[in-house]
């Protein structure tokens, strides 16, 4: 009875043992089918790199201000009597903007006008008795004194009388409009703003460093949020000839033509100043370059070569690709693009979308970038 007992304990285990090592080596079977078996290509998205006139910029930001820009205001006070402009109206040079009441001011000219007739009149008469020797000197020298003194009275009031009707001293737009018929002005107090805006400047900065690459009538291209399709050309007028001591920036000044009144004085914008001569460049798109401090690199794709340096060929008759690691020199970065300085030759292929995945020499297979796909519609 033990002895029975004892085979089939046995039996049991050798089975049991059986089993395990069966399914080990089964196991062990799929690992080794699947080192063996070639590997799967990483699918990836790629672009050929293209060569395309370029040129240097210096790029940053600044803001526009008015060629010429005021805040209106009165020399003197008074009671608003007529207003000659509306809100964001166009004016001349010259043109009437604001009379304020002169009432007072026409009286007392009228009095000083009276009084330079008469005094014209003494003097002519002196004259003459001067001539004939009936009038004494001192007596003729008052008098014409007096006349003098007439005269300047009516050109004071007239200057004063002036300062009562406010004139537009360049042509431009208004702006809102501050006061009304019957308002009190107060001397200095500024009733609307004019502005030419005909043309603008651009003002902006950029590091010392910068300075020996600037010069005057060079060009910049900017662009503002208002209008982000649009590309508006300015030259540079003016160089601040003193480097800000907080920031070691200098302060650059451009100029730019405004025909259609797009832009407006304090818009926020971006700019680029070209320097240097346009040259042909190699580019590549900017999610195409691995950028470390190590350095930058690209992966290039190549076909895959037998031991004969002929291409080899996958199942569906297409030839293999791999990609390669390359270490490149880049340059400025542009509108979604890189600049290749070294390393990069105009037509080669490299990989823009998957190479996270990618070591050098793996085997890929190309696909359609999904950035570039459109979704279907209905």
């Amino acid at each position: 009875m033990l002895r029975r007992r004892m085979l089939i304990m046995l039996g049991t285990t050798l089975a049991i043992v059986l089993v395990l090592g069966s399914y080990k080596g089964y196991s062990i079977y799929q690992q080794l089918q699947k080192l063996a078996a070639p590997p799967k290509p990483v699918y990836v998205s790629a672009q050929p790199s293209t060569s395309q006139p370029w040129q240097s910029r210096l790029t940053t930001v600044g803001s526009l201000t008015a060629f010429q820009g005021v805040e209106l205001t009165s020399e003197t006070r008074g009671l608003v009597k007529h207003v000659y402009f509306d809100s964001g109206q166009k004016v001349v040079r010259g043109q009437p903007l604001v009379q304020l009441n002169n009432s007072v001011e026409l009286a007392s000219l009228a009095t000083a006008e009276a009084s330079l007739g008469l005094a014209k009149l003494e003097f002519e008469r002196a004259r003459d008795l001067l001539k004939r020797q009936a009038l004494a000197k001192s007596q003729f020298d008052r008098l014409a004194a007096e006349l003098a003194k007439s005269a300047a009275l009516v050109d004071q009031l007239k200057a004063v009388l002036a300062k009562k009707l406010i004139l537009a001293p360049f042509s431009g737009t208004i702006g809102i409009r501050k006061i009304d018929v019957g308002s009190q002005l107060s001397n200095g107090a500024p009733f609307a703003t004019l502005q030419d805006l005909s043309k603008l400047y651009l003002d902006f900065y950029l590091p010392e460093q910068n300075l020996p690459l600037l010069q005057v009538g060079q060009k910049v291209l900017t662009k503002v949020s208002a209008y982000p399709d649009e590309l508006f050309e300015a030259r540079i007028v003016a160089l601040n000839p003193k480097v800000e001591s907080n920031t070691r920036n200098v302060q650059i000044r451009a100029s730019l033509d405004n025909p259609d009144g797009k832009l407006l004085p304090g818009m926020f914008a971006g700019l680029a100043v070209l320097h240097g001569e346009e040259a042909d460049a190699v580019v590549v798109a900017e999610t195409a370059v691995t950028f470390t401090l190590y350095g930058d690199s690209v992966f290039v794709v190549e076909p895959k070569l037998g031991e004969d340096g002929k291409p080899l060929l996958d199942l569906d008759g297409q030839p293999q690709l791999v990609a390669r690691r390359r270490n490149v020199e880049s340059g400025e970065r542009r509108d979604g693009v890189v600049e290749i300085r070294k390393g990069l030759k105009a037509g080669e292929q490299v990989v823009t979308n998957g190479q996270l995945k990618l070591e050098d020499g793996m085997l890929i297979k190309l696909v359609a970038d999904p950035a570039t796909l459109k979704p279907a519609t209905n």
